[in-house]
């Protein structure tokens, strides 16, 4: 039976290293951090996807010991594939983890990664790195597979188990092999794509074909506001046709939606290919954090209220509801917007990690909401369960004539009295 260890303990890694200790005697978790390691441990989970009892009663075996590899047969790599500040694919997590591996590679290994990459880097970066650093040869002595992750962070109903699971190796045997370990833990079901190359292009489209969805959305409520009518009004008006995609504007970040057009776009790039629906929808997304604050300036201003020095107040901080992941989160890109006119920022996330926050992007989060009254403007940018938000709560944080930008719509505007000037996407 194989003795597998996943590589990168982190919202995708996790959930699958879990899952499989279920199923399979030996399954080691490993993580170069050893934060990481102390705290799964103690049966803590700081991304939330495993409670403490599903850790504890997983029998999952966890280490930052790179000699603990040692005769492993199957290695799962789960490390993030971020971008660089120019916007291109950072390989060197993968990278690393490859230099890693190959040192503890024995014969017969398969090393399936589940990152998400642009097609070629399983078998083009990794594969030839992997045979420089063990001496060994890739597809005789070892071996590739590549099954993408689907990890939605936060869903508790589309789970690691229910979602069909893609799978891919570079021969048969190898195939057999990563179905018989998958197939035990995916009550969904496998697909198998028929090359590495293809499995790897499946991923990173889904997530493309979501941003731009999403900037059509957003592209959408810019041309609305100019026209005076409400998106939202608008998208449940059109949601009543059966064929009609329930997309909706709002802030594109995290690890997955807003990075994942950039690997396709750059491989693309190298072929000789500039995708121009792409990088448009990139665009439009991006600029959604400096639309949301100018949109706030300028209502500040037509309400006569005088913008530097005014009380501005921001709940969430991570990049999507629900979630402590504070990775590529636009919010900052608000904040950032409204400070260079002299606001004065009070942010407040129940989920995001205040030493995270400030070391990632310099911003200090509050202990609580008791600073958060008497404000001339409220941001609900990311409308996390715990906040409990209502019209009242709201209202209640609101100076008499207050504004509220409710990003993503999360509020009923009719539910806000009339002196209150409400915005949303």
């Amino acid at each position: 039976m194989e003795k597998i260890a996943v590589i990168g303990l982190g919202y995708v890694g996790l959930p699958v290293a879990v899952a499989l200790s279920r199923k399979f005697p030996k399954v080691l978790g490993f993580d170069i951090a050893p934060h990481r390691i102390a705290a799964l441990r103690d049966g803590v989970d700081r991304t939330g996807e495993i409670s403490k009892d599903e850790l504890m009663a997983s029998g999952l075996t966890v280490s930052d010991d790179p000699d603990d590899l040692r005769g492993i047969t199957m290695f799962i790599v789960t490390v993030p594939t971020p971008i660089d500040n120019e916007k291109r694919p950072d390989l060197e997590p993968i990278r690393s983890s490859c230099r890693l591996i190959g040192q503890y590679i024995e014969p017969g290994a398969l090393v399936v990664f589940e990152s998400t990459v642009y097609p070629g880097v399983t078998e083009d970066v990794c594969g030839p790195l992997l045979e420089e650093v063990s001496g060994l040869k890739c597809g005789k002595e070892f071996f590739l597979g590549y099954s993408p992750e689907r990890i939605n962070p936060g869903d508790r109903v589309h789970r690691l188990e229910t979602i069909v699971k893609v799978v891919s190796a570079q021969d048969g045997p190898s195939l057999a092999r990563v179905k018989e370990v998958y197939g035990a833990i995916i009550e969904a079901g496998l697909h198998v794509a028929p090359t590495i190359r293809s499995a790897e292009a499946a991923k990173v489209i889904e997530n493309t074909q979501r941003d731009l969805n999403i900037a059509l959305m957003n592209e959408l409520s810019l041309i609305f506001e100019r026209m005076g009518i409400r998106t939202s009004d608008v998208l449940a008006a059109a949601c009543t046709k059966w064929n009609f995609l329930p997309f909706s504007p709002g802030l594109v970040g995290g690890h997955c939606i807003g990075v994942d057009p950039y690997y396709l776009t750059a491989a693309a790039e190298r072929l000789g290919y500039r995708p121009e629906v792409i990088l448009a929808g990139r665009r439009i997304n991006d600029g959604m954090g400096a639309h949301v604050a100018q949109s706030l300036i300028k209502l500040m201003i037509k309400s006569g209220r005088s913008v530097n020095g005014a009380r501005v107040g921001v709940l969430g901080l991570t990049f999507k509801e629900n979630v402590p992941d504070l990775r590529n989160s636009k919010v900052p890109d608000v904040i950032s917007g409204l400070s260079d006119y002299g606001v004065e920022m009070l942010i407040y996330d129940p989920h995001a990690d205040a030493a995270e926050a400030l070391e990632e992007y310099g911003l200090a989060i509050a202990d609580d909401l008791s600073d958060f009254e008497n404000l001339d403007a409220l941001i609900v940018a990311v409308p996390h369960a715990a906040l409990k938000l209502s019209s009242s709560s709201v209202t209640d944080m609101l100076k008499d004539d207050g504004i509220v930008v409710d990003v993503k719509g999360a509020l009923n505007s009719g539910d806000f009295d009339s002196s209150i000037t409400y915005w949303s996407l």
